[in-house]
């Protein structure tokens, strides 16, 4: 089970990825972020990928998949709102489009 971020570790773990593109949601403790590859092929690519390393973590992200965009929104349901783990899948989600 992981916590609910807050103060200064809140600050710590979503100050990076707020810099990087990602938004706070406005109706509820999560974040959101849009990604946008060449194409399909690219963007499911990348998904399957992320969905991979969501399942070695144990947490899954809500997205949904257009073409070559990908919408996806982060929060912990277990705690109501961001944790730990939304930070890594987050980065983790940055790092792997870097590289795709």
């Amino acid at each position: 089970m992981t916590d609910k971020l807050t103060g200064a570790d809140r600050d710590a773990a979503l100050d990076p990825l707020l810099a990087n593109g990602w938004a706070l949601q406005d109706d509820r403790d999560a974040i959101q972020k849009t990604f946008q590859f060449k194409n399909f092929v690219q963007a499911f690519g990348w998904m399957t990928q992320i969905a991979i390393r969501a399942e070695k973590i144990n947490h899954h992200p809500e997205w949904s998949n257009v073409y070559k965009t990908v919408e996806v929104t982060l929060t912990t349901h277990d705690v109501d709102g961001l944790s730990a783990l939304d930070a890594k899948l987050a980065q983790i989600m940055d790092d792997t489009a870097r590289n795709a």
